[in-house]
């Protein structure tokens, strides 16, 4: 099983839509079997795929992870464990900081033969819960926005993922930045090719030599909204927009080792 986290230290990145139709994705494109664990307390990822009726939701939490030492969960191949309003007071329980990210650990590995993919949506604040998710990861996408908060949380996130690297997590690997919400404004290409020129290195350059970007699409919001997979939809604007997520999924996916 290969685990992947989104993270972000700035909210509003439209990093649900993407933990979610990459979900939809993985498993109706790619025929594997998906974990999502919604360690955000809003929520909004279970919600979603809750919404879907494509899961079985777990009754396990996602606060109960790292507060037990939880060894199994419902079968079938795809499935959710929500959110839990006690996500937000972990970071409270200082002293068992160290336990939490063990019991992570330790489901992960009891589970490890049960699922291809396990997705890990974080919350915006670098907490218990993003370190924690940092040190059992395999992998860490971060989507952003082209604004100057984005530009300027790149380095705090990057600088986090390297003192993870370096001390708790050597094999943790950076995909990289995914641009997302990108509007077509004279401002925001300009930002983009300046981040791209300063951070080359940080974004995902897809097979056909461009940087991976998601436009800004209604359709997205209308499919999240809907708890849908973004390619059900039958309308002009849904292609469109998934003509341009599924390049960049299956780049993410490969990336990680699960091809088809």
């Amino acid at each position: 099983m290969k685990t992947l986290v989104l993270a972000n230290q700035k909210g509003g990145v439209g990093k649900t839509a993407i933990a979610c139709q990459l979900g939809y994705f993985l498993v109706e494109y790619l025929k594997k079997r998906v974990l999502i664990i919604d360690l955000d307390h809003q929520g909004n990822t279970s919600k979603n795929i809750i919404m879907s009726n494509l899961a079985t939701t777990s009754t396990t939490t996602a606060n109960q992870l790292l507060t037990e030492h939880v060894t199994t969960i419902e079968e079938g191949n795809f499935v959710v464990i929500p959110s839990h309003g006690d996500l937000l007071r972990l970071e409270r329980r200082e002293e068992d900081h160290n336990q939490f990210a063990t019991n992570l650990k330790l489901f992960l590995n009891e589970i490890d033969d049960r699922f291809d993919v396990a997705i890990i949506d974080t919350n915006p604040n670098p907490d218990i819960r993003v370190l924690a998710s940092l040190v059992v990861g395999d992998f860490v996408l971060s989507p952003i926005q082209l604004n100057q908060e984005a530009v300027d949380g790149i380095a705090a996130l990057r600088a986090q993922v390297l003192k993870i690297q370096s001390t708790l997590n050597k094999d943790l690997r950076f995909i990289g930045l995914l641009p997302n919400l990108v509007e077509p404004t004279p401002f925001q290409r300009a930002n983009f090719e300046q981040l791209c020129t300063a951070f080359a290195s940080l974004f995902i350059r897809l097979d056909d030599g461009r940087m991976a970007a998601i436009p800004s699409r209604t359709a997205v919001a209308e499919a999240q909204a809907m708890g849908a997979p973004i390619w059900t939809l039958q309308k002009t604007s849904s292609r469109d927009a998934w003509m341009h997520l599924k390049p960049i999924f299956h780049k993410v996916a490969h990336t990680m080792g699960v091809t088809e």
